[in-house]
């Protein structure tokens, strides 16, 4: 009844152009009619301006000069279609006078008294004003579902070899019995790539290096740096491992993943994340329920009143009720009312103006999830920022460097921005390694190299070490560069380089640890630096009247300071 089908699992979504929303509105009954309508009144005013011009017009003269008129009473009744059918509804369901009523009457009174330009237009323009603002919503609903994307349709599942007809019929190992049916206790596990739909709560899947997570769940095994921007937002890749939670959408770095399903693919956390979107874009804004709770008053009053003016003085004081030659009857005084009381622009500007805002916002990069949101936005005082991303470059840099050689230490002492010879050598064997990795801060390594302008030297040997690093060897040497945690478990480093790394790691900045050969005695101190415009972007604001912006981060009180 309602004109949906029913989507079945394999119903795949696809995102669409402009064009191709645009004709699937032109496909809906209202927006038809309502643009046929617009034709008409259009051909209509066109009409009636030529014949205003008096072009010569001899033949069929009559007929012509009614074509306006003509044109404007079908664009009209077009136009008028969904109005009357929606004020029907609302008087069958006990709603009421609602506001299509008071156009209707407004369309059917502007048209008794012979306004017929007018009436066409007014009621052609109230059904424009809702497609355009579906049109919008529409477009915003697409850019919403088409985060589905962001998973992969099927998934790489470990599951058990069930009803194995080639062991059918064996004795099982225990002795209890000859196997018919049920996991086979001989061929084990079994992967198979499956639609998402069909995975069920518990399964086990593999997520291989580079491929996007189709599922919500727990890591079982493996560790790996898991890139978890398009659903938190995070600029930097969070290191996973066996008891860590991740979400459908996430891409995962070097390392070999195996993640227990703890949701399914209608409820993990993407598909809430588009349900909560969708949900808040359908609430409509405190001028539109103003809109409405205005319009069930004050269409009932409006015809009441109506009523009233063209009943009472004839009743009551013998005065006309249709026209005279004297003037216009009362009949015609109360269709005038009908007319201009009709608030068209209260109507017309409320879905108009929250369209246009979210359509600019949208152009802008900013996703308003709906009017409501819109309008809210003029009454904050307290604004939050997400940190790192948005006030921050979202990129690491190399902002510090070091060793235990005692040049450098004393080159350190007198400016801790200073470095040696041997820092240099470290870096550039370190940028040969890191520049077969895919990790940010392995960018950070070689962009800091060729900040410096060192030489590019080749790595061989090159391996990942998922969670910990990478490795390999440059000029026969073996470089080995990691976080502070895995190098100095796998080697104990020296508590004067161990106080030194703390010392970087306690002024916020995220150290990595390099080890040449058997020696370990250099390290390095990155940071995401602030954007250039954060600081005149949060005067503006303050500027502008909010009474506080804030930031918000899960890094450390040092960091964020």
């Amino acid at each position: 009844a309602l004109g949906y089908d029913v989507a079945g699992p394999d119903d795949a979504y696809t995102p669409r152009s402009a064009g191709q929303q645009i004709r699937a509105l032109l496909r809906q009954p209202r927006n038809l009619t309502t643009l046929i309508g617009a034709a008409f009144i259009l051909t209509a005013f066109l009409a009636q301006s030529i014949i205003n011009y008096q072009l010569s017009i001899t033949n069929y003269q009559l007929l012509i000069t009614s074509l306006p008129t003509l044109l404007f009473l079908l664009g009209g009744l077009f136009g008028l279609i969904f109005p009357i059918r929606a004020g029907w509804a609302a008087l069958r369901s006990g709603q009421g006078l609602d506001m299509n009523v008071l156009m209707v009457l407004a369309a059917v009174g502007a048209f008794a008294i012979g306004e017929y330009g007018e009436a066409a237009t007014v009621i052609v323009l109230f059904s424009l004003g809702e497609a355009l603002e579906g049109y919008t919503m529409e477009r915003a609903r697409d850019s919403i579902r088409s985060l589905t994307l962001l998973t992969p349709a099927e998934a790489l599942v470990r599951r058990p070899c069930m009803d194995c007809q080639g062991c059918q019929g064996r004795e099982l190992p225990d002795d209890s019995g000859i196997y018919e049916t049920g996991p086979c206790p001989w061929c084990g596990l079994h992967e198979s790539r499956l639609p998402v739909e069909a995975l069920v709560v518990g399964d086990e899947i593999i997520i291989k290096p580079g491929e996007r997570l189709p599922m919500d769940g727990l890591v079982l095994s493996g560790t790996s740096a898991v890139n978890q921007a398009p659903i938190t937002g995070e600029s930097l890749p969070v290191e996973k491992q066996p008891g860590d939670e991740v979400f459908a959408g996430s891409i995962n770095g070097d390392g070999l993943l195996t993640v227990r399903v703890t949701h399914l693919a209608a409820d993990n956390t993407l598909a809430r994340l588009i349900h909560l979107v969708e949900e808040a874009q359908s609430q409509k804004t405190p001028t539109q329920r103003f809109v409405d709770k205005f319009a069930r008053r004050y269409t009932p009053a409006v015809v009441v009143g109506a009523a009233l003016v063209a009943t009472v003085p004839p009743l009551l004081f013998g005065q006309p009720f249709f026209d005279t030659a004297d003037g216009p009857g009362w009949l015609y005084r109360a269709l005038t009312l009908l007319v201009i009381a009709c608030p068209c622009a209260l109507v017309i500007a409320t879905p108009v103006a929250v369209v246009s805002a979210i359509t600019a916002a949208a152009r802008q990069g900013v996703l308003i999830k709906g009017g409501a949101y819109l309008e809210a936005l003029g009454q904050i005082k307290v604004l939050a920022f997400d940190k790192t991303g948005t006030l921050t470059q979202g990129t690491p840099e190399l902002v510090d460097m070091g060793c235990l050689d005692a040049c450098c230490r004393e080159a350190r002492r007198l400016d801790p921005l200073i470095h040696c010879a041997h820092c240099d050598e470290m870096l550039t064997s370190a940028a040969a390694v890191e520049r077969y990795s895919t990790h940010p801060l392995a960018r950070a390594i070689i962009a800091g190299a060729r900040v410096r302008a060192l030489p590019e030297l080749a790595a061989e040997a090159v391996q990942t070490l998922p969670g910990r690093g990478v490795a390999g060897q440059v000029n026969q040497q073996p470089v080995t560069i990691g976080s502070h945690t895995y190098l100095h478990r796998e080697d104990a480093c020296a508590a004067d380089f161990c106080r030194a790394v703390s010392q970087v790691e306690a002024r916020g900045q995220t150290t990595m640890l390099v080890q040449l050969g058997q020696e370990l005695r250099r390290y390095w101190g990155l940071s995401d630096p602030p954007r250039h415009t954060s600081r005149a972007t949060v005067a503006a604001l303050k500027a502008e009247g909010l009474s506080q912006v804030v930031m918000l981060t899960g890094d450390n009180p040092v960091v964020a300071a």
